[in-house]
């Protein structure tokens, strides 16, 4: 680790939280000792409250009590973990910052590797990179696979499968994040976006230790859809491609009909004739479409001037 002569970092930890009442006690014991460990270095906690409906603030106002290192932060309803991780990465004092999951799904026995990473070796960030899906469940699996390798093509980003929340970041990169202005915010796409150098630590992925999981099929296919939308205009392309390729197949049979009445082997029906001009029409209306869709995405990237999240209360 760094010499003893050089000046301490603050590590600061944002935990997300959302009706985490069983596994915040052993997160953070497990994660505090591990913290300790770490030469020339401290840290803070700060957990944020997404609207729970559980115990989890009266139990982090008690961490609180118990640990000066420990904050938090409440917010007035359930705003998702995308606002969540922004708040924390917001009221973070630290030279670096991690976000960790409190299932412990987030291996806290990484965090002096990570810490290595970017304070001594140079990186910017360093991210905890899963091996694998064992008990994601065979058809989370395939889509969470699929959603990746669909979203890299389309946004031309690198984001891969078993890329998650939690890594470790420097200053500068944290500020950067903060500083992008969306409110539908993608994390994982923003990560991307601001680019930085990332070293991956490989871990397997374990189950939870406790609770269940907030991530419903549901509530997973909304948030690939917020990745996909928020970071590539792909979509809105469809109507464009549809629009012309309409526009190709009515022309084309215009010409073959064309064809056929000058050298007298056919002839063109009325019903020939208007699919012939419905099907050029339609052509020219998804090509108006996938026009003003542009002009509308280009200004909702502009108009996003909503608050990310709300605090109820803090400590």
């Amino acid at each position: 680790m760094k010499p003893s002569n050089l000046t301490t970092d603050l590590i600061s930890v944002i935990v997300p939280c959302f009706n985490e009442e069983e596994s915040l006690p052993m997160f953070y014991e497990k994660t505090s000792e591990v913290l300790c460990s770490i030469e020339n270095a401290d840290y803070e906690f700060i957990f944020v409250d997404d609207g729970s409906t559980d115990k989890t603030a009266e139990y982090l106002k008690k961490l609180k009590r118990q640990d000066e290192r420990c904050r938090y932060i409440s917010f007035s309803r359930n705003f998702g973990k995308e606002a969540a991780m922004f708040a924390g990465l917001k009221e973070a004092k630290g030279d670096y910052c991690v976000i960790m999951d409190a299932d412990l799904q987030h291996p806290p026995t990484l965090l002096p590797y990570m810490y290595r990473a970017v304070s001594i070796e140079g990186w910017d960030c360093c991210g905890g990179k899963r091996k694998g899906r064992e008990g994601d469940g065979g058809l989370r699996a395939f889509l969470s696979r699929a959603f990746y390798r669909v979203s890299s093509r389309l946004t031309h980003m690198d984001m891969r499968d078993g890329q998650g929340d939690f890594r470790m970041m420097c200053r500068k990169m944290t500020d950067a994040i903060i500083n992008t202005g969306e409110y539908n915010r993608y994390m994982k796409g923003i990560f991307c976006f601001v680019g930085f150098r990332t070293k991956w630590l490989e871990f397997d992925n374990v189950e939870r230790t406790c609770g269940s999981t907030k991530w419903s099929f549901k509530s997973l296919f909304k948030y690939a859809a917020e990745g996909i939308i928020s970071f590539s205009s792909a979509p809105l392309r469809l109507p464009g491609l549809l629009g012309l390729t309409s526009i190709i197949a009515g022309l084309v049979f215009a010409m073959v009909k064309a064809i056929q009445l000058i050298s007298g082997t056919g002839q063109m029906s009325g019903t020939e004739l208007i699919i012939c001009v419905v099907m050029l029409l339609a052509g020219v209306q998804l090509i108006s479409i996938y026009i003003m869709g542009l002009y509308i995405y280009k200004d909702c990237l502009e108009s996003k001037k909503r608050p990310v999240y709300i605090i109820r209360e803090r400590g």
